[in-house]
C-alpha cells in the first residue's frame, strides 16, 4: 500500500484513538504535503496504529519553525482554582494547620502508637517502657508542637533540650515533657498495626499516613494554570531497599519523591514516593517510567487547559502529544538523544539558535554556556528579551521564549525545598518511616502556609508562622507540668564569681504573699558546715538562687567551694 502524506491532527488521533479532532493548528488554507507531518513513535504510542498508516523512524516530518508556528493556546477556567474551603480572613494559624493534621489523623498515631507502645512492653529488653503510660490525641499535638520547637532550637542530640548545663539548657522544653516521656514517645510512634499490614506493600509502615496527606492536599487546594513536577530527595543514608542515589542532588543519597507545584503559589499539589518497580503508578504503554509519573500524577487535572512545566527526565514528543491530546500545554528541557527529537547542527557558537516544528510541537537548540534543548507546545519560536544586559557589549540579552517561559515556571519544588530546610523538623532516626512522618508534618505545614497566606492576604515569614502554629498547638492541647522536683541541682552560672552581684528580695506569690520564702543554695549544699533546709527571702537575680543575706551571699559568690 502507497504511503500518503497525514495531517497532525490525523496522527495525533490515530495515536490515542479518538475520533473527535482535538484542536485546528492548520492555517486556512490546509496542505497534504509531507512537510505536515509529525513524528511518531512506533514503539511508544498507547495505542496501537496499523503498521500501514505509521511513518518511518526516519522519515519524521519536522521543519524549521518561523513566525507562523502556532503554540497550543487551551483555555483555562481560573473562576474555581485556589483555596476550597470557605474560611474567614481571620483564619488563623492552628485552623489551617488542622485542614490536614486533623484530629481523626492524630486519633489513629495516637491508638497505633499505644498497640505498639504494649508490644515493646511485653519484651524482654521492654527498660524504661515497662513505665508506658497510654498517649491521648492532646498529648501528641503537644509532641508535634515540641518537634516543630526543635527545628528552631537546633541541638546535636535530643538530650541536650533537657541538660542542666546552664550554658545550653533551654528551660521551656521541662514545661512540656520530661526527657523520658518525650523519648518513650518518639521510641513508640507507629503508624499501622504490624499484624494486619500488607507487606508486600514498601510503604506498608507509613501508608495510612501518605494516602491520608495526600488526599487532603487535592481536596484543600484547586491549582491554578501553571504546574510544575520535579524530584525531592530527602536525606537517608540507612539501609533501605529504595534508597537513591542523585549525585546532583545536596543530599545526594535519600528517599526520592515526585511533587507536582502549583507554579503561581508553590502549593504543594500532589507526591509519589519512588520505590522502584513497586511505585504508585499505573503504567502506561509507550510512555514509559517517566512519563507514567506525570501522567498519573496530572489525571485530576487532564482536559482542564492546565500548562506543566518539566525536566529533561520526563520531557518525550510522544509525553507531550499525550497531554497535547488532553487539552494539557506542556514545556521542558529534553535530552537531545530523545526518540523522536530533530536532529540539529552539531556545532554551534554562544547565542546561536536553531528552532524545529512539527505542528503544535516546537524544539529548540540554543547554546549559551552549552547547548540548550527545549521542547513545548505552548510557546512560541521568537526570541525574547531576558531583561539582562551584555556586560561586553552592553546589548540587550535575547534568549528563545521558551527557555525564559521555563526559567520562569520551573522552580516551584526547588523553592520549597529550600524553604524547608532552614525549618524542617525531620530528625536523626533509626525508622525511615518515622523520618517520612515529619517530612510530610513539613509539607503539612509549608501548604497550611500557604493557605493561610492566600485566605487572609498576609504575608509572613515561614519561621513567624511556625511560631504562631506552635503557641497555638499548646494553648488548645497543652495541660501545664507540675515544676520538676527532686534530682541533681543546676550547674552554677559561668558569671558567678566575677560579675556585680546584689541581693533582692524572692518575688511574691499568690499563695505566699508577703511570707514568700525559698530554701537558700549554699544552706543545702554547703561543704563548709553542716547542711540545713533554711528559708530566706533574698536572693541572687541574675543567678535565680536564693541565699541568706550573711554569710551566704558573700560565700556563694566569692568561694568556688562554697
Amino acid at each position: 500500500m502507497a504511503r500518503r502524506g497525514i495531517t497532525v491532527e490525523e496522527v495525533v488521533n490515530m495515536m490515542f484513538d479518538d475520533e473527535v479532532p482535538i484542536l485546528n493548528f492548520s492555517s486556512e488554507s490546509e496542505s497534504d504535503s509531507d512537510d505536515d507531518l509529525i513524528p511518531q513513535l512506533v514503539e511508544e504510542v498507547l495505542v496501537p496504529i496499523p503498521q500501514d498508516e505509521v511513518p518511518p523512524v526516519n522519515e519524521l516530518g519536522w521543519q524549521f519553525a518561523n513566525s507562523d508556528h502556532r503554540p497550543c493556546d487551551f483555555v483555562f477556567e481560573a473562576s474555581g482554582s485556589g483555596v476550597q474551603p470557605e474560611l474567614p480572613s481571620t483564619v488563623t494559624e492552628y485552623d489551617c494547620f488542622k485542614l490536614f493534621i486533623s484530629d481523626e489523623l492524630v486519633g489513629h498515631v495516637v491508638e497505633e502508637t499505644n498497640t505498639f507502645a504494649e508490644e515493646l512492653k511485653q519484651r524482654s529488653e521492654a527498660g524504661k517502657m515497662e513505665r508506658w503510660v497510654g498517649t491521648t490525641v492532646a498529648e501528641f499535638f503537644t509532641f508535634i508542637a515540641t518537634v516543630l520547637i526543635m527545628a528552631v532550637v537546633r541541638k546535636k542530640s535530643l538530650k541536650e533540650y533537657w541538660t542542666t548545663n546552664c550554658m545550653y539548657q533551654t528551660p521551656f522544653f521541662k514545661t512540656l515533657f520530661s526527657q523520658d516521656r518525650f523519648l518513650l514517645i518518639m521510641r513508640a510512634l507507629h503508624f499501622i498495626n504490624n499484624t494486619t499490614m500488607n507487606r508486600l506493600d514498601p510503604l506498608a509502615k507509613i501508608r495510612p499516613i501518605l494516602s491520608s496527606l495526600t488526599l487532603k492536599f487535592r481536596e484543600v487546594f484547586v491549582p491554578f494554570k501553571n504546574l510544575c513536577i520535579d524530584e525531592s530527595l530527602l536525606l537517608w543514608k540507612g539501609r533501605l531497599a529504595f534508597r537513591q542515589y542523585i549525585p546532583s542532588k545536596r543530599h545526594r543519597f535519600g528517599i526520592k519523591f515526585f511533587i507536582l507545584c502549583d507554579v503561581l503559589t508553590g502549593y504543594v499539589q500532589d507526591l509519589v514516593i519512588y520505590t522502584g518497580s513497586t511505585t504508585d503508578i499505573v503504567n502506561i504503554d509507550g510512555l514509559g517510567v517517566s512519563g507514567s509519573v506525570v501522567v498519573n500524577m496530572l489525571k485530576p487535572y487532564l482536559e482542564k487547559g492546565h500548562a506543566l512545566f518539566t525536566d529533561n527526565w520526563y520531557s518525550s514528543p510522544t509525553l507531550f502529544l499525550y497531554l497535547m491530546k488532553h487539552r494539557t500545554g506542556a514545556c521542558g528541557t529534553v535530552r537531545a538523544k530523545r526518540k523522536g527529537m530533530p536532529e540539529f547542527r552539531k556545532k554551534m557558537k554562544k547565542d546561536e539558535v536553531e528552532m524545529k516544528c512539527a505542528g503544535p510541537l516546537l524544539a529548540v537548540k540554543w547554546h549559551d554556556k552549552r547547548d540548550v534543548h527545549v521542547l513545548s507546545t505552548i510557546s512560541s519560536a521568537s526570541m525574547a528579551d531576558s531583561g539582562k544586559v551584555d556586560f561586553n557589549t552592553g546589548e540587550h540579552k535575547m534568549k528563545p521564549s521558551c527557555v525564559l517561559d521555563y526559567n520562569k515556571n520551573m522552580g516551584a519544588v526547588d523553592r520549597f525545598d529550600m524553604r524547608n530546610s532552614f525549618v524542617e523538623c525531620t530528625r536523626k532516626t533509626m525508622k525511615w518511616y518515622k523520618k517520612i512522618f515529619f517530612h510530610l508534618v513539613d509539607c503539612a505545614i509549608h501548604n497550611a502556609y500557604i493557605v493561610h497566606q492566600q485566605v487572609t492576604g498576609q504575608v509572613i515569614r515561614p519561621q513567624a508562622f511556625r511560631e504562631n502554629l506552635v503557641r497555638q498547638l499548646l494553648e488548645h492541647h497543652h495541660t501545664p507540668r507540675n515544676a520538676p522536683t527532686g534530682g541533681r541541682p543546676s550547674l552554677d552560672t559561668p558569671l558567678r564569681l566575677k560579675a556585680r552581684h546584689f541581693p533582692s528580695e524572692v518575688p511574691q506569690t499568690a499563695a505566699q504573699g508577703n511570707s514568700t520564702r525559698r530554701h537558700c543554695r549554699v544552706c543545702l549544699h554547703s561543704s563548709r558546715r553542716p547542711r540545713q533546709r533554711k528559708l530566706t527571702r533574698f536572693f541572687c537575680a541574675p543567678c535565680d538562687t536564693a541565699l541568706c543575706a550573711v554569710p551566704c551571699f558573700e560565700e556563694f559568690h566569692t568561694l568556688k567551694n562554697y
